[in-house]
């Protein structure tokens, strides 16, 4: 995959073809009341009562901003406000626009982690994508045994112990988004498949079962940009191009 290209404001109009890839950036801390008040508005009603769910103040606003920027965003690929789109959902809990079909129809993927979301979006193909911020604290050489392929567990012990917890957010992130991509859920074991983790190889689905013929379907792009947190972005297909937008939040568009 070519280098991750930098992060930009966007035009005022986009434009995003078949071949393309989008991918937003944003910041879910830095939003005023009035603009957390705005989202919470543009959210329906199913949505409105999954916030009021959320027993930290911190959380429930993260929660508003990034559904209330993911509207945003599709709004503006689709010329529409954001409170009149429709999501609709999978058996396995997948997000969609209702009424959205077809080869150009737009499909998208949403990940957010202590204050950063990001957001993948394309047309005609699947796509997922995950964020997770880098932890020291966790015992990823057990997590990894009770989750990950014995592949991907070997390729861990290999790694000198500096850079082991490195490489498995890296691996958790290529899995979490492959897994996004597919849109199957849990009812796709972990172990059943092997992405790359070596920090500084390309990012890889490596291996699938019980079709091996399916790791060639997908491509992975590891975003490094992001500092401190493993981000990794899972499409359908290859040849493809990735553009990279910064969502502005309030206050920088009032300057």
């Amino acid at each position: 995959m070519p280098p991750v290209p930098p992060w930009c404001l966007p035009p005022e109009t986009l434009a995003l073809a078949c071949d393309e890839v989008h991918v937003w950036r944003a910041t879910l801390d830095q939003q005023t009341a009035s603009q957390i008040q705005s989202f919470l508005q543009s959210l329906a009603a199913d949505e409105q009562a999954r916030a009021e769910r959320f027993h930290f103040e911190r959380d429930r606003e993260h929660f508003i901003v990034a559904r209330g920027v993911l509207r945003a965003i599709l709004g503006n690929y689709l010329n529409r406000a954001p409170e009149c789109l429709s999501f609709c959902y999978s058996s396995h809990g997948k997000p969609a626009l209702a009424g959205e079909s077809g080869k150009d129809a737009i499909r998208f993927s949403v990940s957010h982690s202590h204050g950063v979301a990001l957001y993948a979006v394309t047309r005609g193909r699947e796509v997922g994508i995950d964020l997770e911020r880098i932890r020291f604290d966790l015992p990823v050489a057990e997590i990894a045994e009770r989750f990950f392929s014995r592949r991907e567990v070997a390729m861990l012990r290999a790694l000198p112990t500096d850079v082991q917890q490195q490489a498995f957010f890296r691996c958790w992130t290529c899995k979490e988004a492959y897994i996004k991509a597919r849109g199957e859920g849990l009812s796709l074991p972990l172990d059943q498949f092997d992405v790359s983790l070596v920090p500084g190889e390309p990012a890889a689905v490596l291996g699938t079962r019980p079709d091996p013929s399916e790791a060639s379907h997908w491509s992975l792009q590891e975003l490094t940009s992001v500092p401190g947190y493993a981000a990794v972005l899972a499409v359908e297909g290859h040849q493809w191009r990735l553009t990279c937008w910064q969502w502005l939040d309030a206050r920088q568009q009032s300057v």
